[in-house]
């Protein structure tokens, strides 16, 4: 069985509930992190990913929008 690792969170670096293993390719992905209630939309390829650094494409919060 092959070992994944688990996603951290660009914004405060926690660990989020997404898995990732070697073979893993997530595109436009939106990864919610229960800690800070963000979500950022990243984009992985297997497990190059530099946690918390270039997977950063941009970032949505409910809470800044205007109603």
């Amino acid at each position: 069985m092959e070992k994944g690792k688990w996603v951290l969170c660009p914004i405060c670096n926690n660990k989020t509930r997404i898995k990732v293993r070697p073979d893993t390719v997530l595109e436009n992905f939106p990864l919610f992190c229960p800690k800070c209630k963000r979500e950022t939309i990243i984009s992985v390829k297997g497990l190059a990913l530099p946690f918390g650094q270039q997977i950063h494409f941009g970032t949505f919060c409910p809470y800044d929008m205007e109603v």
